[in-house]
């Protein structure tokens, strides 16, 4: 089983954009599931995966992920996701010996720009770069799944 530890924040200034990487233009849509559990279809880029997630214990949640066919998954975000769909372009941030996604929103989360960055250990240090603002890997309202049915546009 795979785990997955990752800390997320709000992006507090534009400074991130001088060293991207690469960017990679994300769909993603989310099944009704157990509580505690997610269950998402996404496409970024030329690629599809199917991820399972359970409950979030501190930074930690364990993960399984299986690439699928591109068209099944654009089946499954018509057919099984509908109002539940969150677009984003996601840039690739290197900072010292981490590298930060930064999730851009588009659609009703438009706005909302978000950093996270995936650890090998709950306690691991991280430096965080100046355009970092608030933590909030605790919060709910930050999470994807949450934001695909509570859009960022009608808070």
């Amino acid at each position: 089983m795979a785990v997955e530890i990752e800390r997320k924040f709000l992006v507090c200034s534009q400074l991130w954009r001088a060293d991207v990487f690469d960017e990679i233009p994300m769909r993603q849509g989310y099944f009704e599931s157990a509580p505690g559990a997610t269950v998402r279809v996404r496409i970024e880029g030329e690629r599809a995966v199917l991820t399972i997630k359970g409950p979030t214990v501190g930074l930690s949640r364990a993960e399984f992920e299986y690439e699928i066919p591109m068209a099944d998954a654009r089946e499954m975000l018509d057919t099984f996701c509908q109002g539940r769909q969150v677009e984003k372009v996601r840039y690739l941030v290197k900072h010292g010996e981490h590298t930060w996604e930064v999730d851009v929103f588009e659609g009703a989360n438009a706005g909302l720009v978000m950093a996270e960055v995936e650890l090998d250990r709950d306690d691991e240090a991280v430096a965080t770069p100046e355009w970092i603002g608030e933590e909030v890997s605790h919060d709910r309202r930050y999470r994807n799944g949450y934001l695909a049915r509570h859009p960022w546009a009608e808070r």
